[in-house]
């Protein structure tokens, strides 16, 4: 399915009376010096600012939020269909951060027996981006890529790895012996041009290269390529990699243009198939009428509104023309999905298995290389590992085989994930446990060197249980740690020799899981220098933060 409309979905900080404000001061730039329409006159309802273009303004605040919401409809030649576009300014019922929505969308509208044009970044959008502070999820979103540099590294996997984004993030590389700023501006940027508002735009300096991809794993960008970032990207795991595609700098230096326009496709397919946040798709269907005509007679007036209604009439049709072909190709999109999920499904288990137990045998056939010197010792198998767990409620009953860690946290709501588990998660924790019994017996002895992220990043040499470093994070957000609801649902219990109150904030988690909205986390807290332990806290499903 080739998408055809223009959808952009992003959050600001700005309260809504600022945030409306400042659209209705874009929208008329964009309409008066951008367009050279006239827009002395507007008002609430229909406007007619040029001959077959007309402005439909709608606005309401109440107890379940506030929104104000423009629709510019384009009809200059009856044959040529007509162009919608659609801002709205909306502020969330249930929004605990004061967010503000902003969303623009394009759509062509065609004639009879006329094909659908494809809709491009309209100016409106750009204006927007570049007026307000914009987010998706952690990142921020502009209409010009930012360099990453070797402090943002960490930042930016963040970024990445965040399951709850909404737009993909695309990473341009830059290649060896060219100099950054001019590879931009003269490649990237021309290759970027339609992404503003469908994705997250970035470059990656060559000194930030080798950490990047690094902590990426399986999931590299170099060589002068660009590669599109899906939400959720799991570093451990290397089919993962297959989702987020690469475009090579051949490709981009062959034809700079048709790459621009492929390279917006995946972007703009995601945009109108992801579901709206709640305050947007809770918005009440737009039904302007025309203001009322003065000083017209009856006749003038009933004529009036029977052209209006032709006109409304028409508008509708239009509508449902254009959601009958979206639901039509949707439904293409959703059969091929179902056809192949469950075979995805498996196949993503076995893979992950077999990775996991190649990485184990190399380590074991390079220290024994190293020791004996003999070659044929390359063959030989790796030590048994143990049989894995199927299970979270058994993880959960073989905690006892990691003298070194305590789970203190609710064992109900992780068992409660074997009902929604998918893909490889019980894999993921079990090795996440196993890691983390490692370094708590380094903590206590005093040889850990660092925090876990650390000792993910240098694991010793005689350590054979691997963690991806990208899955795990020390500390939560400064949003997350003031806000007195979210930090209690990261409180949990330990013994009063570790805290007097019995029970600890714990930032440090690890990334179990994604592919849907559970999304599993694993909490804890090292007291290695302390009772020797680390405690456990909690394994469940995503808490709540920004994103929820």
């Amino acid at each position: 399915m080739e998408p055809r409309n223009y959808r952009m979905v992003v959050s600001t900080t700005r309260d809504f009376v600022t945030a409306s404000a400042e659209a209705d001061r874009r929208l008329q730039h964009w309409l008066g010096v951008m367009k050279r329409y006239d827009t002395s006159a507007l008002d609430e309802g229909r406007n007619e600012i040029a001959e077959g273009v007309t402005l439909d303004h709608d606005a309401a605040a109440g107890r379940h939020g506030s929104y104000s919401r423009w629709r510019l409809r384009e009809t200059h030649t009856p044959d040529q269909g007509t162009w919608q576009s659609t801002v709205v300014v909306r502020s969330g019922n249930r929004d605990n951060n004061r967010r503000t929505w902003l969303q623009v969308d394009i759509e062509h509208q065609p004639a009879p027996g006329q094909a659908h044009i494809r809709a491009n970044t309209p100016g409106i959008a750009k204006l927007l981006l570049d007026a307000l502070p914009t987010q998706d999820g952690l990142a921020d979103v502009g209409t010009v890529p930012k360099f990453i540099e070797p402090d943002d590294v960490d930042e930016v996997i963040e970024e990445l790895c965040e399951q709850d984004r909404r737009l993909p993030i695309v990473v341009a590389s830059v290649p060896y012996r060219q100099d950054a700023e001019s590879w931009t501006k003269t490649v990237v940027e021309p290759v970027f041009r339609h992404l503003s508002g469908l994705a997250v735009m970035y470059v990656l300096r060559p000194e930030a290269q080798q950490a990047f991809n690094t902590a990426l794993g399986y999931h590299p960008v170099f060589g002068g390529g660009i590669r599109t970032y899906l939400p959720g990207v799991d570093p451990a795991w290397q089919p993962d990699a297959q989702r987020h595609p690469v475009m090579s700098r051949a490709t981009i230096e062959a034809h700079p243009g048709r790459a621009a326009a492929i390279l917006a496709v995946l972007p703009q397919r995601l945009a109108l198939s992801h579901p709206l946040p709640e305050p947007l798709d809770t918005l009440p269907v737009q039904r302007t009428r025309p203001r009322p005509a003065a000083d017209t007679s009856s006749l003038e007036a009933l004529r009036g509104e029977l052209r209006t209604a032709e006109v409304l009439l028409q508008e509708a049709e239009q509508r449902e023309e254009s959601r009958s072909e979206e639901i039509r190709d949707f439904r293409r999109l959703l059969k091929r999905a179902e056809d192949r999920d469950f075979e995805q499904i498996v196949e993503n288990d076995q893979l992950y298995g077999d990775l996991q137990d190649a990485h184990r045998k190399v380590r074991f056939l390079q220290r024994q290389l190293e020791k004996t010197g003999l070659h044929a010792l390359a063959r030989t198998p790796p030590p048994e590992t143990g049989d894995r767990p199927d299970s979270f409620t058994e993880i959960l009953n073989r905690m006892d085989e990691f003298p070194h860690l305590r789970f203190t946290g609710n064992a109900k709501k992780t068992s409660e994930l074997d009902d929604q588990c998918i893909g490889n998660w019980v894999t993921v924790a079990w090795d996440a446990l196993r890691a983390l019994n490692d370094y708590a017996a380094a903590s206590a002895a005093g040889t850990a060197g660092g925090d876990f992220r650390h000792w993910c990043d240098h694991l010793p040499d005689d350590c054979e249980n691997e963690f991806p470093s990208a899955k795990v994070k020390m500390k939560e957000s400064q949003t997350v740690g003031n806000n007195p609801k979210w930090r209690a649902q990261r409180t949990f219990p330990v013994p009063k020799s570790v805290n007097r109150d019995g029970k600890l904030f714990m930032q440090a988690h690890l990334r179990i899981g994604g592919g849907n909205m559970v999304s599993p986390r694993l909490y804890f807290y090292d007291d290695g220098p302390g009772t020797g332990l680390v405690y456990v806290g909690y394994i469940g499903e995503h808490l709540e933060n920004t994103q929820s």
